[in-house]
This record gives C-alpha cells, sequence and structure tokens, in this order.
C-alpha cells in the first residue's frame, strides 16, 4: 500500500493549464470537419446532390450532461439538416449518445407547438386558440405586478424541470424579489446531494473517472447515470487502463454487464455493505491514516459524543472501530446476499488502488429509499478512508469543475421565505419540497397567482399525479398556469397558456457541469440565427429565426419582466438595462457579450489571438475550458492579506478574516455563512499551517456531522445506516410483498423533451415488467402475461419480462415511458403516446385507460406514415404516494407491492388510484419529519447550500412567510 511523496505529487498537480481543449488531429481521414471549414462545409449526400453548410456548434438539451452538436445548416435553404458531435467541447469530445443526433427529429416534429396558445373553456377541457405574444406577455406582466404592489411575491412560481442553464434565472427571480424558485430535484438527485454535502459541504461529487484504479458506481452509470455520457466514455477508458469496476445494481444493467465486480444487493441494503467494506478497511487498518487525521473532524467528534475521553488520533481509531464493529461482512451478507469473501476482496482492492478511487452516486439507492442520503454517505467514506478526496483519479467537490460567470449587474438577495417550497417540517431538506406542492395547496397552506412550469412535466414525472391534476384545474388555488414547453405534455393540457420554448439548436444558455477534472463552459446557441447573421441578414430577436414564433426564455423573461415595471417604480426594470446603452433594454446579444468579455479567464486573449471577440469566439467554437483540474485544493495555502485580520476559533481551527473576500469572476455557489462581525470563513488550521480546507463548518471534511446533531437527529451525525421503508425487514414475503424498483432510466428518452424524438421512440417504446424466473414461477406468469401492479393508493397492469438480470424478490420497470394524450391531434406528441381516457369510477377512484396505442398518422413528416410501433408503456408513477424522506426531503421512489395476474377486467395500461387514499400517506410521511427551528432559532443552517439562497433575514422563523406580509420591492 504504498503512496506516492506528497510533496512530489502536489507539485505537479498544481500545474494549472490554461490552453483550450483541443482533439487530436491525424493524418489520413478526419473524424471530424476541420473548424477553419466549418464556415463553407461541402458534404455529397445519399441523393448525390453536394450541398454547402455552415457547422454552427450548440449543445444538446436532452439531459443535464450538455454534450456538444455541431449543427449542419444548409447555405442555400437555411434548414439544419442534421446534427453531429462537436470535437472541442471538453466534455464529450465529439462523442454523443443518441438523444444529441435525434435533436434534429424535435426540431422538425411536425406536432410541435410553433405558436403561443390559450385556453378556451374550463382548464383541461383541450380547447385551445393562438394568440399573440404582446397579448401573453401584458395578462401576465400585470398580474405580476398587481401581487409585486400587493406584497403577494410568493404567489409567482416558476417551476423548472432540467435548468440546462447557469445564471440567467437566479437574475430574474431575485430582480423580482420572490423565493419563488421551484425545481424536480427532490425527485431526482436529493438524496444524492444531501449525503455528498454532509461531508464535504458541496453537493455534487466530481470523480476523475478516466485516471482511477478503481471505480466504485452504485447506479447504471454507463448508460443512465448522472452524465452518463461524458463519464461513460472515461470509465471506459479507465477499464482499457487495467482499472477495475465494481456496480451496486439489483438489476444486470449494461453498466453492471461491464464490470468486474456485480453487486446485487438486496434494496435497502446498499449502506450496510459498503459500511461493511469501510470496517474492512478500518479493522485491517488499511486506511489512508494521514489524510484521515488532517482532513476529518475526528477531533470535533469525540468532544461532542465522547466527552472526556482523550482528545487523540489514536483514541479516535479505537472509537472508530468499536463503531463500525456491527458492520461485518458477514452480517451483509445475510442481509444483502453480497458474499462476505467479495466484501474483503474489494477492501483489498479499494486499499491497492487508493488514492485513486473514483465513487459515483446520484440517483439510484440515493433516490430509492427512506435514508437514502446514506448511501452516498457511505459511499463517499471509502473515498475519505483511502485518501482518495481530490488526488487524480480521486473524486472531489463539484465546485472546483464549475464555472458560473459573474453577469453585469447582480440583483439583491430575497428577503420572503416562501414555506410551499421550503416548509418548517423540512428543515434539512437539500431542494424544495416540489412535489408536495399539491398536496400543500388542498391543505391550505397558499395559493398562487401566476404558475410557471418551464419544460417540465409533473403530472407525468411526480408521484400522485391524479392529485396534481385535481390542483391544476383548481383556479382559486392556481390563478394561472403558464406553461412554457417546446412540446406538448400532460400538464400542459392543464394550462391556461402554453408558450413555445425553443429545442437546443433555439436558444442562448451558457453552463458549466462536472463532467471530469477539468473546468469548462460551455455555450448553447440558437444556429438559424447565427447562419442568418453570417449571411449579413440582423436578427432583432431569435424569434425571428426561429421557425413559428417560437421564443427562446432568455428573451422572454427579459421582455417580461420590462412589462412587469414599465416605469422601473418596482425597482425591477434598472436589472434589464443595457451595460453598453444606459436606459435600454439588454439584448441577449449584450448579456453575453458582457459575460465573455469580462468573466471568463483566459477567453479574451484566446478570442484575441484568432483576431475574434469574445461573443465571436464562443459563437464560432461553443465552448471553452478554462483549465486543467488542479487536485488537493483544500491543501491550497491562505494568502497573507487574508491572514492580516483574522482570528482562529480555538474550538474546531476555523479562521476567520475581516479582509474582503477576493474578487472572482465564478459565482458557483458554495457552502458557508454570511459575512458578519467575526468576518467570514477563509480557511482552517491544519497541523499548524492555514490551509484553504472544505467549505463546512469545520472546514473539513466532516466525519461527524454537528448540523445533524443540532437540528433533531444526532442518532444519524456520523455515517450510519437506516432501515429503508422497503427493506428486507419490512416486506411480508409470505403475503406476496415485493420492492418494485421504478428508478432506472430507459437511456434514449428522458421526461418532454424527447417524446416527440421518432428516432429515440423507434428504439425503445416498452417498459415491461421484469421479473426473475423464481417469482414468475410463484405467481405463474410468462414473458408476455398482464400481470397487476398493486401499491398503497392503487395499481398499474403492464407485461412481463422474465429474465434473471433481475435479483429474485424485486421488480422493475422504466418510469421513463408510459406517455399519454386526452385528444387524438392534440396533448401529446403521436409518436411516443397513448390516447387514453381518465374517467372517476363510482367509488371516488380515478381510472385511466388506454383506447389507443401508438399508430401511423398523417403529418408533413413521410416517416409518421410508417410507425411500426404500437406500444407507448405504462405510466406507473401515477400510482406512486408521495415518500418524502423527512431528513433530505428526497422523494423514496421505491415501492412495497404485491404483483398478481391481471384480472378479466383489466387492460393493458391501466391505471386505478385513490387520491383520498394519497392524501393519508402524505400524513403519515409528514408525520415522521423534525420541525424547525434549529438551535438558533432558524428556518434552516444557514451556512448549507440553498438554491436561490435569500438574504439571511430571511431564515428567521419569525420572518415574512410570502403570504402577503412580505416587504416590497424596492425602487432604490
Amino acid at each position: 500500500m504504498q503512496r506516492e511523496s506528497r510533496a512530489t505529487t502536489m507539485q505537479a498537480e498544481r500545474r494549472a493549464v490554461r490552453e483550450p481543449f483541443v482533439p487530436e488531429r491525424t493524418s489520413g481521414l478526419a473524424s471530424y470537419p476541420p473548424p477553419e471549414r466549418w464556415d463553407d462545409w461541402e458534404e455529397r449526400g445519399p441523393d448525390e446532390r453536394v450541398r454547402r453548410y455552415f457547422l454552427i456548434p450548440t449543445v444538446c438539451f436532452n439531459c443535464e450532461a450538455a454534450c456538444g452538436l455541431l449543427a449542419y445548416v444548409d447555405k442555400e435553404t437555411l434548414d439544419i439538416r442534421k446534427l453531429e458531435g462537436h470535437p472541442f467541447h471538453p466534455g464529450s469530445r465529439g462523442r454523443n449518445c443518441a438523444k444529441g443526433p435525434a435533436t434534429i427529429n424535435q426540431v422538425k416534429d411536425p406536432e410541435r407547438i410553433l405558436y403561443p396558445l390559450r385556453r378556451v373553456g374550463p382548464r383541461g377541457s383541450g380547447k385551445w386558440e393562438r394568440v399573440s405574444w404582446d397579448e401573453v406577455l401584458d395578462d401576465i406582466a400585470g398580474r405580476m405586478r398587481r401581487a409585486f404592489l400587493e406584497g403577494r411575491q410568493n404567489e409567482v412560481m416558476y417551476h423548472v424541470g432540467r435548468p440546462g442553464e447557469d445564471g440567467f434565472m437566479e437574475r430574474v427571480l431575485w430582480s423580482w424579489g420572490v423565493d419563488g424558485h421551484n425545481s424536480h430535484t427532490n425527485v431526482c438527485s436529493s438524496g444524492g446531494r444531501f449525503g455528498y454535502a454532509v461531508w464535504m459541504g458541496a453537493d455534487r461529487p466530481s470523480p476523475d473517472h478516466a485516471n482511477a484504479r478503481f471505480i466504485f458506481l452504485v447506479s447504471a452509470h454507463l448508460e443512465s447515470g448522472h452524465y452518463f455520457n461524458p463519464h461513460a466514455q472515461r470509465i471506459m477508458e479507465a477499464k482499457q487502463r487495467g482499472a477495475k469496476l465494481a456496480v451496486m445494481d439489483p438489476r444486470l444493467s449494461n453498466t453492471a454487464a461491464m464490470a468486474d465486480y456485480w453487486l446485487p444487493a438486496a434494496p435497502g441494503t446498499e449502506a450496510f455493505v459498503l459500511l461493511s467494506i469501510a470496517n474492512v478497511l478500518i479493522q485491517e487498518e488499511w486506511f489512508d491514516r494521514e489524510f484521515v487525521r488532517r482532513w476529518t473532524n475526528w477531533d470535533e467528534y469525540l468532544r461532542v459524543v465522547h466527552p472526556g475521553c482523550p482528545v487523540t488520533f489514536d483514541e479516535f481509531v479505537q472509537r472508530l472501530k468499536e463503531e463500525y464493529a456491527r458492520y461485518t461482512p458477514e452480517a451483509a451478507e445475510q442481509l444483502s446476499g453480497i458474499p462476505a469473501r467479495t466484501i474483503v476482496e474489494l477492501a483489498q482492492e479499494l486499499a491497492r488502488a487508493a488514492p485513486a478511487v473514483s465513487t459515483h452516486n446520484w440517483r439510484a439507492a440515493a433516490a430509492a429509499h427512506l435514508g437514502g442520503w446514506t448511501v452516498p454517505r457511505a459511499l463517499f467514506f471509502l473515498n475519505v478512508l483511502t485518501g482518495s478526496v481530490g488526488t487524480p483519479g480521486g473524486t472531489q467537490p463539484n465546485i472546483w469543475d464549475k464555472h458560473v460567470p459573474r453577469p453585469f449587474a447582480e440583483p439583491p438577495r430575497q428577503k420572503v421565505w416562501n414555506e410551499l417550497t421550503w416548509p418548517k417540517e423540512y428543515p434539512l431538506a437539500h431542494h424544495e419540497m416540489s412535489f408536495l406542492l399539491p398536496h400543500f395547496l388542498k391543505e391550505g397552506r397558499g395559493k398562487l397567482a401566476v404558475y410557471f412550469t418551464r419544460v417540465y412535466n409533473p403530472v407525468w414525472t411526480n408521484p400522485d399525479g391524479f392529485t396534481w391534476i385535481e390542483v391544476l384545474q383548481d383556479e382559486s388555488l392556481i390563478e394561472l398556469h403558464a406553461a412554457l414547453t417546446p412540446t406538448w405534455s400532460e400538464t400542459a393540457w392543464y394550462a391556461d397558456y402554453v408558450l413555445p420554448m425553443g429545442h437546443a439548436p433555439e436558444r442562448h444558455d451558457t453552463h458549466s457541469y462536472e463532467t471530469h477534472a477539468a473546468r469548462w463552459i460551455g455555450f448553447r446557441q440558437p444556429v438559424l440565427r447565427v447562419a442568418r447573421e453570417k449571411l449579413g441578414q440582423p436578427v432583432r430577436v431569435t424569434y425571428e429565426a426561429n421557425p413559428g414564433e417560437v421564443w427562446e426564455e432568455n428573451e422572454f423573461w427579459i421582455e417580461l419582466s420590462w412589462r412587469v415595471d414599465p416605469d422601473g417604480s418596482l425597482g425591477i426594470r434598472r436589472w434589464y438595462e443595457s451595460p453598453y446603452r444606459p436606459g435600454e433594454k439588454v439584448t441577449v446579444d449584450e448579456y453575453y457579450q458582457w459575460i465573455f468579455e469580462h468573466s471568463i479567464p483566459g477567453l479574451p486573449e484566446a478570442a484575441a489571438a484568432e483576431g475574434l471577440t469574445p461573443l465571436q469566439y464562443m459563437r464560432r467554437y461553443g465552448a471553452f475550458e478554462l483549465e486543467k483540474q488542479r487536485y488537493r485544493q483544500y491543501e491550497d495555502p491562505v494568502p497573507e492579506e487574508e491572514l492580516a485580520q483574522s482570528w482562529v476559533d480555538p474550538e474546531n481551527g476555523r479562521i476567520w478574516t475581516l479582509t474582503p473576500p477576493p474578487h472572482t469572476t465564478n459565482i458557483v455557489p458554495v457552502p458557508g455563512v454570511p459575512p458578519g462581525p467575526r468576518g467570514r470563513w477563509a480557511g482552517v488550521m491544519v497541523d499548524g499551517e492555514p490551509k484553504r480546507g472544505f467549505p463546512t463548518p469545520s472546514g473539513k471534511l466532516e466525519f461527524f456531522s454537528r448540523t445533524l446533531w443540532e437540528w433533531g437527529w444526532p442518532e444519524y451525525a456520523i455515517p450510519c445506516t437506516i432501515e429503508s421503508h422497503v427493506g428486507p425487514n419490512q416486506l411480508d414475503r409470505a403475503a406476496g410483498e415485493m420492492v418494485l424498483l421504478p428508478n432506472f432510466r430507459v437511456p434514449t428518452l428522458i421526461h418532454t423533451r424527447s417524446g416527440n424524438a421518432k428516432w429515440l421512440n423507434e428504439l425503445t417504446h416498452s417498459n415491461p415488467l421484469w421479473l426473475h424466473p423464481s417469482d414468475a414461477e410463484r405467481i405463474g406468469v410468462r414473458t408476455g402475461d398482464l400481470v397487476r401492479v398493486e401499491t398503497e393508493i392503487g395499481y398499474f397492469v403492464d407485461r412481463v419480462w422474465v429474465t434473471e438480470a433481475i435479483r429474485p424478490g424485486v421488480a422493475a420497470c422504466s418510469h421513463h415511458l408510459g406517455r399519454w394524450r386526452l385528444a387524438e391531434g392534440t396533448g401529446g406528441e403521436r409518436w411516443s403516446t397513448a390516447l387514453v381516457e381518465i374517467e372517476r369510477l363510482s367509488d371516488g377512484r380515478y381510472r385511466l385507460r388506454q383506447r389507443a396505442g401508438v399508430r401511423p398518422f398523417a403529418s408533413g413528416d413521410p416517416d409518421s406514415q410508417l410507425v411500426f410501433w404500437g406500444d407507448a408503456g405504462v405510466h406507473q408513477n401515477l400510482t406512486f404516494p408521495v415518500q418524502p424522506d423527512p431528513i433530505s426531503g428526497q422523494h423514496c421512489w421505491h415501492q412495497k407491492v404485491r404483483i398478481v395476474k391481471a384480472g378479466p377486467d383489466d387492460r393493458y395500461g391501466d391505471v386505478v388510484v385513490d387520491t383520498r387514499k394519497s392524501m393519508e400517506v402524505y400524513r403519515r410521511w409528514l408525520a415522521m419529519t423534525r420541525p424547525a427551528p434549529g438551535p438558533d432559532g432558524t428556518r434552516r443552517p444557514i451556512w448549507m447550500l440553498r438554491p436561490y439562497k435569500p438574504d439571511p433575514s430571511a431564515y428567521r422563523i419569525d420572518s415574512p412567510t410570502g403570504r402577503g406580509d412580505g416587504p416590497r420591492p424596492s425602487g432604490a
């Protein structure tokens, strides 16, 4: 277990590289068109015709990986002919999954929405009329202005699915003075985020897979994980160099099939297995003692949990051995089914690979269980024990690999707190309790004056969708609902306005993600607008170049905000004035021009070297790599100037300084308390030296979470296990209870953005129920038979797929299929949706029944007549009650179910739900919480990350709640 010289490796790792990513060029055949020919590229098509193209870079919008695309724009017709990989994109490097090239299907979909629509008749009746953008903007702006003037800021809510951009909406919502941001994150990744945030403050891991010697995944990462395409490339590169791969997944996923170790642990036992591996490392003392001593808060643990004992590292090691002694490999085998010898072997492999162990858990088990956040907490414990934190091949905080550029003016933080999204019951929830919004509204906790859903489909995506339908139809609870969407969705059907927004090559966004060990920024741009400008045809606003009257959201928010505050009296308008033309409305070009000139280090110089402005450079290349990774940034020294007016907390060594922070162009959210009388966090003392450390209260990796200890959960303050609601001890096997895994993804389909991609639906259009042969025999079914899957609030009917690729006692069904529409020619893309009817049964339950599956249809696309598949899948999420983890707030996706043969009246795709039962389940899980205030009388620990973090005054438990008693925006 030899360690390389720390001084030598640190010296090499600190060499920052400011050169943009450039793919290798080879002689002979080229794998991509050279950029010097992008303005006039020729290709011969299948029809033997030679076409000339502009090749214009943009970015995929079909998942969070934000891989680069090159749009081939016909110079004669200004038609996008195809989209391929962008070789200069640092994250994807010219390689894309199926969703990238299929963007062309979305752009050319004959059923896409091209003009703004307003409902006619009752909400949800399916009658629409075309209206002008001026009518839309004036109506919405007028309602918002009234709400703001009456002090009802938090009756305006923006509910987003995948943002796809960094920084712009923060500016918008802060300029409005609202705490109105809502997101999908608590049905996605809050469990994963919380587990990491408790350790290191930052809420996302950034694994350096490419340089790892051992990779440990709790996910189907190669096909459906977080940033799966950029990560998958690097995982496979590491494997080609000899790295070992372990995958914990009860299914034999594509990722598990590529692994050296497949670990099909019983659902709910994942954390126990991980801690058993940790226990072997601890008991055998195969862990990195020096790293753990220097960079964990072991001393705080001893002082608080074991007062009076010697505060020495040897004492801590002894306590550590005692704490984890119960997590033996034998106990893990009995609970999980993973052999004890495999657990010991994994510990040996990790010790040998240290400090180059990369790990990842984002969704999967973290999003599955009550206490799911303990899984990534236990997984990252393996990084800590092996010293694989911030090392080459290790795992580091995402904030090292992300750059959010500072805009030209920054509105102040909101001074209100919205209890519809951040209720007192969930003070530690990592994101908004978004999926509980309809339950809160039904309980009378508030109402909404204007509700925006932006590329989000809660009726279909969220659990308990029928409760969403009930609330969306109630105009006393939601006065106006505007759906900003590129395509029809189940939720848009219940909107007052359906407003067409651009697909990937029809909008502007900047974004930066932790895809690998580097910092980069990408630039999504509307390629037809760029093409016109190359031809000398100026474009005033993007929708003039887009199909129909499809807007891009940035210009929509600028225009809407300008109309909300036409005279500037609300103090909103000034944030949308041009930095180049005082008093005039900013253009989208000017917004990004300023950012690229001032907030991307190295970009102006790179642009000047090519005779371009920074904006021209980003229009040309679409991405810029700021620097290669500097490893072990926690070891960075605190600069002398910051120590001039500083003091050290004698309890934990935290350094506080009154020196103003150095100016940074990177405004990536970082945990921390706001500056106060004691100053701000500057670092932490380690062995007598001032180091930058980690953005946690102790300045170190927090083995012991004082936050959990003081906020009502002391029993979970160190890495631990919590019994899952579907754990082995919670199932009545005699009654036929099984675990349903509904949260794995079919990689070709994701949410509302690609239901209108014909190539993707052709690839994958069904989501059968996976059953192990032993379970199929017990139930008495074979592949293709119908079964009824009974949940706590209803059931759905699906076909069976019998396979040994699933653990016995576990069923699985992807939740990324089962789309539906309520009318023949509208409300859903006919490539992917079944025509259904919804009725209220005599006993008060809802039933959704398929009237017709997918079938050929007439359209402007001749392929629509060639549709050969009839299956649209089954919508299972409707049958799931909300199950919010009382700590992280994550919806616990795994369900306890009974699976029986379908009855004579059951049909494929049937969904039956009782929303009265779903409210009962909601109240039962709500009772598991331990509400605020915390020990300091606040709503939430102020140091923790929070999206759209408000002014510190809003954290007081007696501060305005957004129910009409908040301050009005000031013109000052």
